[in-house]
C-alpha cells in the first residue's frame, strides 16, 4: 500500500510539472448516446451520437454546446471542443440528426426537429454534475457553430431562454435571400435560384453521411425512431420529405414557391429575429457565395435592435475555401465565451475587456519566408455596416448596350465555382479556392463599364451600389460585378462575387439599384474598376429562353462605402523585413570605411571608356576557373549583351565588375578608376543581379527611398522622378511591394538599379520570368535608358531579346571569351543572305554566274545566297541591274544560331576574336 501511495504522488507531481510547465490542460471524454424526442407534435424518437469534454477538476464550469456543419458529424468539432474544455468549459458535441450515427433525418434547423433537439440538450447539461448552474434546470450555457451549426446557434438562442452567448460562425439569416438572392431588392420570392450550391448540398444529403450514410432498407417507412429515420427514397436520402419535395420543386421550376419561401423562412433567425437578445459575436467570411457578408449584417441589425452586446469579425475564408484563420477564429470564440460565461457576476459580463466591436481580416501578400499569404486584422470601435461610415462615387463610362440570353443559358460566363476545394460542403475547411482562375464572361452576354484609373487607393468596406436603367423583357435575370483592372489590364474579381438580380415588369425602362457583393477590399491607385453585367453565370439558374436586353448606367457611377476608422493592426513580418534596414546601413558603413582604406588608381587616358577589363581572372577554391584571362572594352551609348551557357563566367564577372568578389588577377576600370570592394569609381554604377529583392510590407517607392539613404549620398542626386518616368511604373510606385506582379517587381528592380542615373547601368536576367507584353516592357525601359547617351550591360539567357535590344554582345564559354562585336556582325560572319522577291528564279540564275558568289537558289522568302565575302551592295546592284526589283535584304542566321556555333567549337585563341574587326577593337 505504501509504494502504492508513492506511486499516485509520483504521478500527481508529474501532472503538476506538466500544467507548471504550461502543457495541455488533462480533457475527459465521454461518447454517449442521448434519446430526444422531436417532431410538430413531439412523438418523434432520436438518437443523437453525442461527446461530452470536461476539463480535471470536480468544480462546476460553464457549458458549451458545439455544433457542426452541413454534411459534418461531431468528430469534426472534436479538436475546438478539447481546446474550449482545456480553457476551463465543459463541451457537448452532437452529430445532428440524419447525420453521421445519429438517427432521424435532416430537416435545416427546423424549429420542429434540430432546434428541438437543441432544447433537450440544453436540459441534458443542466443535470450534468459538473456545469454551472444559473437556476435549477439552467445552465450557464452557450452555443456556437459554423453554416449548419452557425444557424442553430441563432436559432437555439431565439427558441430556448436559457441561453446565454453564442458564436455563430458562417450562417444565414434568410435562408430564402441566400438561396434566392436578388441585389435590385424585393423579397426572396423575386430572387435567382442558387441552383449550384442548392444542389451541391442536396446531392450530399442524398447519399447520406458518416458510419450510418447507408440507404434505408427495402420498404422502411419514414419518419425515425430510435433505431432507424431514413427516408424511403433513395432521391430524398436522410432528409425529411417536406424537405425533399421542396427542393424537387424549385429546382425543376428554377423560381421559389410560396411553400419554399415559407418553409425556408422558419428555418432562418430573421424568422424570429426580435427573441434574439443574448451577446453575440457573428463571424463571417469573405470568400463566401453561399452565405455573404448580407446575411451577417442583417443577423447583427436585429440584435442590435433587442440591445444585446454584438460584434462582427469578417475573416480570410468562408464556405469557398480558406482555413489559414482556423486557429484565430477559434481563439476569438473561446475569448468570447470567457467574457461572456465566466464571470462570477453576470452583471459585470464583458466589461473593461476593451475588444473592438468590429475586425476584417485583409489579405497583406505574399510572404516568401513562409511560402504562404500573409493576413492583417483591421478593427474598429463600431461596425459600420454594409453602408460605410462614408462614400466615394466612382464614376463609370460605357454606352448602353444590347446583350443576350443564350437559349438554355448555355455556355454561361462564371464568376467562380461553388464550394471549390471543401472537404464537406458547408465545413468552410478547405485549404483554399482556385476560383480566381475560373473567372470570365462570354462575349455577347455581358456589357462592361469602367473607370478612369484612380488617382489615389480606395478600400472599400461593405456593399457598392449602382443605378442602371434595363429593358428587353418582363423578366430579366443579371448577374453584376466589379473587376479590379490593373496597369496591364490584368483583371480581378474580388473574392468571386456576383450580385445577381432578377427585374420583372413592364419590358421597357426600368431603372433599379443594384447592391453588389459586400466585401473590403482595396483598389491600388492607377487601377480601375469595371462594372460588368452579364446574363448567365454557372452557378444560378437562368431562364431558358432565348431573349435580348438592353443595359446602360443610369447614373454617375458606383457609391463605394468605406470606414476611414478601421485602423490595421498587420500580422507580424519575419525578423528580416525589420532587420534589413539596419544591415544595409551597416554595409553602408562597410563600403564608406573600405573607400578609405584602399587607395584609388586612376587611368587618365579611360576617362571616357564607360567600362575596360583587362586580364581578369577567377578562380574558386574548389579549383574551377571561372573566368579566365577576359578582357573587352565597352564604349557610351552600347547596349551590351553578355552572353554565355550556364557556368560561362557572366554573374562571376559581373559580380567582380560590381566589387562584390575579388579578382585573382587583371583590372576592371569604370571611366578610368580601378574596381575594388567600396571604390569611388561603383558611385557611377547601377546595378541589378541574382533577382529582385524588396521589403514587402514597403511601397515601391518607399523601398527606393530607402535603398538610397543606405548609400549615403544626398537625397537629390537620386533622381527617382527621372528613374520612374523611365521605368514606367505610374502609380504603381505607391502600392505595397507585396502586391506587384513579377513583371512589376523587374521594373522596380531595373528602377532601383538606374537611381541617380549612372552612366553604367549592369543587370543580370532583367527579363527572367516575364510574359511576352512584361518582356516587351523591360526592352522599351532600356532602350530608353541608353537613348539617353548612357551605357547598358545586360546578361541574358533570352537571345531573341538580346538580338532585339542590344548593339553590342561579348560570348563567353568556360570563362573565356569567344566573340565580341556588334550584333550584325556576330550574326553576319560567314552566313547566308536571304533576298527578297517575286522573281527568285530569274535571281537565283543572275546571282549564281556573278564572280565570287559560290551559289544561289530558291527560298520561300526569295532567293538564297551564299556571297563568299562578295559584299551585300554588290549583290544588290546586279539584281536591280539585271530589272529584278528587291524587296529587302536579311541574313540567314540568327544570333542564336552564331552563339550556337560559337560554343560549339573549342575555347581557344583561334576563335574569330583572335583577327578582331576594327568594330571589336573598339569594344
Amino acid at each position: 500500500m505504501a509504494a502504492l501511495v508513492a506511486a499516485l504522488a509520483v504521478v500527481a507531481g508529474v501532472i503538476a510539472i506538466a500544467a507548471a510547465a504550461g502543457g495541455p490542460a488533462p480533457v475527459i471524454v465521454r461518447d454517449l448516446r442521448i434519446a430526444v424526442a422531436d417532431g410538430p407534435r413531439g412523438d418523434q424518437r432520436v438518437v443523437l451520437d453525442a461527446s461530452f469534454y470536461t476539463p480535471a477538476g470536480t468544480a462546476r464550469v460553464p457549458a458549451i454546446l458545439l455544433a457542426h456543419g452541413f454534411g459534418e458529424t461531431k468528430d469534426a468539432v472534436g479538436a475546438q471542443a478539447r481546446q474550449l474544455a482545456q480553457a476551463g468549459f465543459a463541451v457537448l458535441t452532437w452529430s445532428a440528426r440524419g447525420f453521421g450515427a445519429s438517427t432521424g433525418q435532416t430537416a435545416l434547423d427546423s424549429p420542429d426537429y434540430e432546434v428541438k433537439d437543441t432544447e433537450q440538450l440544453v436540459t441534458w447539461l443542466a443535470r450534468q454534475p459538473r456545469v454551472l448552474l444559473d437556476g435549477p434546470g439552467d445552465p450557464r450555457a452557450g452555443i456556437a457553430g459554423a453554416s449548419y451549426g452557425g444557424g442553430l446557434a441563432l436559432l437555439a438562442a431565439a427558441y430556448d431562454r436559457r441561453i446565454d452567448a453564442i458564436v455563430p460562425q458562417m450562417a444565414w439569416s434568410n435562408l430564402g435571400t441566400a438561396l434566392f438572392p436578388n441585389a435590385a431588392g424585393g423579397g426572396p420570392v423575386s430572387g435567382v435560384f442558387k441552383k449550384q450550391w442548392a444542389g451541391l448540398l442536396f446531392a450530399q444529403g442524398a447519399v447520406g453521411f458518416g458510419a450510418a450514410g447507408q440507404q434505408a432498407p427495402a420498404g422502411q417507412a419514414p419518419g425515425g425512431t430510435a433505431s432507424s429515420g431514413y427516408g424511403a427514397s433513395p432521391q430524398c436520402g436522410r432528409f425529411t420529405p417536406q424537405i425533399c419535395a421542396v427542393y424537387q420543386q424549385v429546382a425543376t421550376l428554377g423560381r421559389p414557391t410560396p411553400q419554399a419561401v415559407a418553409l425556408l423562412l422558419r428555418s432562418s433567425p430573421a424568422s424570429v429575429a426580435g427573441r434574439i437578445d443574448v451577446p453575440t459575436l457573428l463571424i463571417q467570411g469573405e470568400n463566401d457565395s453561399l452565405f455573404g457578408l448580407d446575411q451577417a449584417s442583417a443577423n447583427y441589425d436585429a440584435i442590435r435592435r433587442n440591445g444585446a452586446p454584438v460584434d462582427m469579425v469578417w475573416f480570410a475564408g468562408g464556405h469557398d475555401g480558406g482555413d489559414q484563420e482556423t486557429a484565430r477564429v477559434n481563439d476569438l470564440t473561446t475569448q468570447w465565451f470567457d467574457r461572456w460565461l465566466k464571470p462570477a457576476h453576470p452583471a459585470q459580463a464583458g466589461r473593461g475587456t476593451g475588444q473592438p466591436a468590429f475586425a476584417v481580416s485583409r489579405r497583406l501578400g505574399f510572404d516568401p519566408s513562409t511560402d504562404t499569404e500573409k493576413l492583417g486584422v483591421a478593427t474598429a470601435a463600431s461596425y459600420p455596416g454594409l453602408n460605410g461610415t462614408r462614400h466615394a462615387t466612382v464614376r463609370l463610362a460605357g454606352p448602353p448596350a444590347t446583350i443576350i440570353n443564350p437559349p438554355g443559358g448555355t455556355p454561361p460566363s462564371m464568376s467562380g465555382f461553388p464550394g471549390l476545394g471543401l472537404g464537406a460542403a458547408g465545413s468552410g475547411s478547405s485549404a483554399g479556392s482556385a476560383a480566381g482562375a475560373l473567372t470570365f464572361d462570354m462575349p455577347g452576354q455581358s456589357a462592361a463599364f469602367t473607370s478612369a484609373p484612380l488617382s489615389a487607393p480606395l478600400h472599400v468596406t461593405g456593399a457598392p451600389t449602382v443605378a442602371i436603367s434595363v429593358s428587353g423583357a418582363a423578366d430579366i435575370t443579371l448577374f453584376a460585378k466589379v473587376y479590379d483592372i490593373d496597369q496591364a489590364g490584368n483583371a480581378t474579381l474580388p473574392f468571386q462575387l456576383a450580385g445577381p438580380l432578377r427585374v420583372t415588369g413592364p419590358a421597357a425602362g426600368r431603372v433599379v439599384t443594384v447592391a453588389l457583393p459586400a466585401m473590403d477590399y482595396g483598389f491600388a491607385a492607377g487601377h480601375r474598376l469595371r462594372l460588368v453585367l452579364a446574363t448567365t453565370d454557372f452557378a444560378y439558374g437562368t431562364p431558358a429562353a432565348p431573349a435580348t436586353y438592353q443595359v446602360a448606367l443610369a447614373g454617375p457611377g458606383l457609391s463605394v462605402p468605406m470606414d476611414p476608422s478601421l485602423t490595421a493592426a498587420n500580422a507580424s513580418v519575419p525578423w528580416w523585413v525589420w532587420a534589413a534596414p539596419a544591415a544595409a546601413l551597416v554595409v553602408a558603413a562597410l563600403i564608406l570605411i573600405g573607400r578609405r582604406r584602399e587607395k584609388e588608381t586612376i587611368f587618365p587616358g579611360l576617362a571616357g571608356v564607360p567600362l575596360e577589363i583587362t586580364g581578369l581572372t577567377k578562380r574558386f577554391r574548389d579549383g574551377q576557373l571561372a573566368v579566365d584571362d577576359l578582357s573587352l572594352r565597352v564604349d557610351g551609348g552600347q547596349i551590351l549583351g553578355l552572353l554565355g551557357p550556364n557556368g560561362a563566367g557572366k554573374t562571376t564577372t559581373l559580380r567582380m565588375l560590381m566589387g562584390l568578389i575579388h579578382p585573382d588577377a587583371g583590372t576592371i576600370t569604370i571611366f578610368g578608376r580601378r574596381v575594388h570592394p567600396g571604390a569611388p569609381a561603383l558611385s557611377r554604377l547601377g546595378s541589378f543581379v541574382e533577382g529582385p529583392g524588396f521589403l514587402p510590407h514597403l511601397s515601391g517607392r518607399a523601398n527606393l527611398d530607402l535603398y538610397w539613404r543606405a548609400t549615403g549620398r544626398p537625397a537629390a542626386d537620386s533622381h527617382v522622378a527621372e528613374v520612374l518616368e523611365v521605368a514606367g511604373l505610374g502609380a504603381a510606385i505607391d502600392r505595397r511591394v507585396r502586391a506587384y506582379s513579377r513583371g512589376m517587381r523587374q521594373r522596380l528592380a531595373i528602377a532601383q538599379a538606374m537611381l541617380g542615373l549612372p552612366d553604367l547601368l549592369v543587370l543580370d536576367e532583367p527579363m527572367n520570368g516575364l510574359d511576352p507584353p512584361q518582356i516587351r516592357e523591360m526592352r522599351d525601359v532600356l532602350l530608353r535608358y541608353a537613348a539617353r547617351g548612357r551605357t547598358v550591360i545586360l546578361s541574358s539567357h533570352m537571345l531573341a531579346e538580346v538580338e532585339q535590344t542590344c548593339t553590342h554582345v561579348v560570348v563567353m564559354n568556360l570563362g573565356r571569351r569567344l566573340a565580341a562585336g556588334p550584333v550584325s556582325e556576330i550574326i553576319g560572319e560567314g552566313s547566308a543572305l536571304v533576298v527578297g522577291t517575286a522573281q527568285a528564279g530569274r535571281a537565283a540564275e543572275v546571282l549564281s554566274a556573278l564572280s565570287g558568289i559560290e551559289g544561289a537558289e530558291p527560298h520561300p522568302d526569295g532567293v538564297l545566297v551564299h556571297p563568299n565575302g562578295v559584299p551585300a551592295s554588290a549583290v544588290v546592284a546586279a539584281l536591280v541591274g539585271a530589272g529584278i526589283p528587291v524587296d529587302r535584304v536579311t541574313p540567314n542566321r540568327r544570333l542564336e544560331d552564331a552563339f550556337l556555333a560559337l560554343i560549339a567549337g573549342p575555347a581557344t585563341d583561334q576563335i574569330p576574336v583572335a583577327a578582331p574587326t576594327a568594330a571589336q577593337e573598339a569594344l
